[in-house]
C-alpha cells in the first residue's frame, strides 16, 4: 500500500508553478484522482495562467488557484498564515518552479567567460530558495500525524557527481543548491513533522517550454510529454516512504548521487 495514497481521508494537494509544463500536468493528473480533496495550483502571472483559471472555473471548488510569486518570501509568509487559518493539514506539495533561459539575458553558460553575476543570483533565486521558503514557512501545515510528502522538481544536471559534460554552470549550481536545501531540510523534518517525507526528483527531458531550444540534442524515446512526465513521477511517489525522505530519485526511482 502506498505511505502517502494509502490513507482514508481526502489528501490535500499543492502544486507550485501550476499554470504551465509539468505543474499544470500535476492539476491535470490529480483533479483525475478521487484521492485528492482540495487541490491548490499557484501562479505568478495571471495572462500566463489561462488554462490553469479556465480549468479552476469548470472544476467545482476542488481547484483553487492562488496568484503567488514564490520568489519573495513575504508573499509565502502571508498565504501560509491564510491557510492556517483554515486549519487544514497539507499532505503533498511539489514544487515544479524553475528557471533554465527567459530571454536574451538569461540563457546556460557554455563557459566562464559568460558567468555574470545577476544571472548567477537570478537562477538562485527561482530554483534554489522557493523551496525551502515554502518548508519554512508552510511547516506547521506539515507537523499532523497523517503521512505527508514534499516534493521539490530538480534536475540530473544539479547533481556534483554525475556531472562530466561542464557548462550551465548557473542551472547546475542553483539545483545543487536546491538539492543541498532540501536534503537539510529534511532532516530537521524528520523532527518537527516526523511523518512528512522530503524528496527531489528529476523528471527527465519533458517536451515544455524549458527544454524547448534544446531538444534537439536528445537521444531518441528520452523526450517526454509532460503527461508521461506526470505519469512516471507519480509511480515515484507512489512508491515512496520516510526512509526515502532526504534522497534525490530520477523519473525511473532509481536515487541519483549528490
Amino acid at each position: 500500500m502506498s505511505f502517502l495514497f494509502g490513507q482514508a481521508q481526502p489528501l490535500q494537494a499543492m502544486i507550485i508553478g501550476a499554470n504551465r509544463g509539468i505543474g499544470l500536468g500535476f492539476i491535470r493528473h490529480l483533479l483525475a484522482d478521487p484521492r485528492i480533496g482540495t487541490l491548490y495550483g499557484t501562479y505568478r502571472q495571471p495572462d500566463r495562467a489561462q488554462d490553469l483559471l479556465q480549468l479552476a472555473q469548470s472544476g467545482g471548488d476542488r481547484l483553487i488557484p492562488v496568484q503567488l510569486d514564490v520568489t519573495q518570501e513575504r508573499e509565502i509568509a502571508q498565504w501560509s498564515d491564510r491557510l492556517q487559518q483554515h486549519q487544514q493539514p497539507l499532505h503533498l506539495l511539489i514544487n515544479c518552479v524553475g528557471v533554465l533561459h527567459d530571454g536574451p539575458d538569461i540563457q546556460p553558460e557554455k563557459s566562464l567567460r559568460h558567468i555574470d553575476s545577476d544571472r548567477l543570483l537570478h537562477y538562485f533565486q527561482v530554483n534554489s530558495i522557493p523551496s525551502v521558503l515554502l518548508a519554512k514557512h508552510l511547516m506547521p501545515l506539515f507537523r499532523h500525524p497523517q503521512p505527508s510528502l514534499f516534493a521539490s522538481i530538480s534536475a540530473k544536471v544539479g547533481s556534483i557527481g554525475d556531472n562530466s559534460l561542464g557548462g550551465w554552470y548557473g542551472y547546475r549550481a542553483s539545483k545543487a543548491a536546491l538539492n543541498m536545501l532540501m536534503h537539510t531540510t529534511a532532516i530537521e523534518y524528520a523532527r518537527r513533522c516526523p511523518q512528512t517525507c522530503v524528496v527531489c526528483l528529476h523528471p527527465g527531458t519533458t517536451d515544455t517550454d524549458l527544454s524547448q531550444p534544446f531538444q534537439a540534442n536528445v537521444p531518441p524515446g528520452k523526450l517526454f510529454p509532460v503527461k508521461k512526465t506526470v505519469s512516471q513521477l507519480m509511480q515515484v511517489i507512489e512508491r515512496l516512504t520516510l526512509n526515502d525522505s532526504g534522497q534525490f530519485f530520477s523519473w525511473d526511482g532509481q536515487p541519483l548521487p549528490w
